[in-house]
């Protein structure tokens, strides 16, 4: 009777959009993207156009290093959304970096204004010479996940392809403290293929750097949603 209550009292909440929302998905199972996506724009019913997203809850424990999963992906038709991207790197790569087009290029100016909080970028990328310098901005860029790292390709020697591959829409996710991994792969106007192949060019992405201590099922469940819509059950057999 408790949770009964509680359902209603939360729905009496809610705007009559999300409530029409929810009764669109609820207690539903997708076995097929196409549908799990056509319900999925359908439930984009905002003024703007909303961002949608993946949230897979994956069978791992992220406090051990081998149950980790961070990884970068490149999604055939981007996620609709322009980076700002700062390069962090000696003088005489600056003319490289520019012509790649990064939108920040630095060197101690630019270590100066993020020391004192100045972040007005998205993305950082940094040359190996540039990394004793950055030691001391983990504090700063750590949190908000902008640390650059060799494995999530953001420390590159070869500016022009990282940058290049980037601006096409390459980004980096990771798997939360409790192993589920959020990320956005496109927004609601995209048309219903792109969403697709976005969708399952991501499935495959996390299926693919499975971390080897995972032992048995690796994906516990997944949705997907729009900003401000209502979650959608996708069945893992329609990435088949």
């Amino acid at each position: 009777m408790l949770n009964k209550f509680l359902v209603e009292k939360f729905m009496r909440k809610l705007s009559r959009r999300h409530k029409e929302n929810v009764e669109k998905t609820k207690s539903k199972i997708y076995s097929k993207l196409d549908e799990a996506i056509q319900i999925l724009q359908e439930t984009a019913t905002t003024k703007f156009v909303e961002s949608v997203e993946l949230h897979a809850n994956l069978n791992i424990d992220p406090k051990y290093a081998d149950q980790q999963l961070r990884t970068t992906v490149t999604l055939p038709h981007g996620i609709g959304k322009k980076l700002t991207i700062a390069v962090l790197t000696n003088d005489e790569n600056f003319e490289e970096a520019k012509n790649a087009g990064a939108d920040i290029i630095g060197n101690n100016e630019l270590i100066e204004d993020i020391t004192k909080g100045n972040i007005n970028f998205d993305l950082l990328i940094a040359t190996p010479n540039m990394m004793p310098k950055l030691a001391k901005l983990g504090r700063v860029l750590g949190p908000k996940g902008l640390m650059p790292s060799p494995k999530s390709g953001t420390v590159s020697s070869t500016l022009e392809t990282t940058l290049t591959e980037f601006k096409k829409g390459k980004f980096e996710y990771k798997a939360d403290k409790t192993g589920v991994v959020h990320v956005s792969f496109g927004k609601s106007n995209f048309s219903e293929t792109q969403l697709i192949e976005n969708l399952q060019a991501l499935y495959t992405s996390i299926e693919k750097n499975r971390p080897s201590g995972v032992k048995g099922k690796y994906f516990k469940s997944l949705f997907i949603c729009t900003t401000m819509g209502s979650s959608i059950k996708v069945d893992l057999n329609a990435f088949a």
